[in-house]
């Protein structure tokens, strides 16, 4: 199967976003494909904001992108756009650094007035870096998102049932087996 990039472009350590990808991650595994997880957060700063190209991590990271087959981006939305931390680690990549990739854009926000912030904010991005196929994205309430003492994630029934249509979506673009799996809740 493919191999996938799961990035959480949080910048938080205890990030529903985070926890959400991480979630659908195994929806993923389960579908036979390889994912790698990739917290943005965990890169050094000082290679983000300085934009140190050659920075060992930042190279790292450019590799990883490179290798995937399929990337899942995952971001909360703030002031109606992705996170800052997510756009300086997409600015830092070549300019088609999605060529010949699908990517199956996710976003998180305490309100359904950000819900069109992957259309209008984040898939023109990822459109001007190459991405061949932009599948479906979905925007998911903060409220629909438990993450429990031992970070165990839980999500409302409505919202797993429309995350695993988009995961599947996104799996099948992919080449992976999408049939019999419950939703992720």
């Amino acid at each position: 199967m493919a191999t996938v990039l799961s990035v959480s472009g949080s910048p938080s350590a205890t990030s529903r976003t985070a926890h959400l990808l991480r979630h659908l991650d195994r929806r993923l595994t389960a579908q036979g494909h390889e994912v790698i997880p990739l917290d943005v957060r965990t890169l050094p700063a000082e290679a983000l904001f300085g934009a140190d190209l050659r920075h060992p991590a930042i190279t790292g990271a450019a590799t990883l992108f490179d290798r995937a087959e399929g990337i899942v981006i995952g971001t909360p939305v703030y002031k109606a756009a992705y996170s800052g931390l997510l756009k300086s680690l997409l600015d830092l990549l070549p300019q088609y650094a999605l060529a010949g990739k699908t990517v199956l854009p996710l976003a998180t926000g305490g309100t359904t007035a950000h819900a069109l912030a992957i259309d209008y904010a984040l898939r023109p991005v990822l459109s001007s870096m190459g991405a061949t196929h932009i599948v479906q994205g979905w925007f998911t309430l903060d409220q629909d998102i438990t993450v429990g003492d031992s970070g165990a994630v839980t999500v409302t029934q409505g919202a797993a049932e429309a995350l695993a249509q988009v995961v599947d979506r996104f799996s099948a673009a992919l080449g992976g087996r999408t049939t019999r799996l419950a939703p992720t809740g």
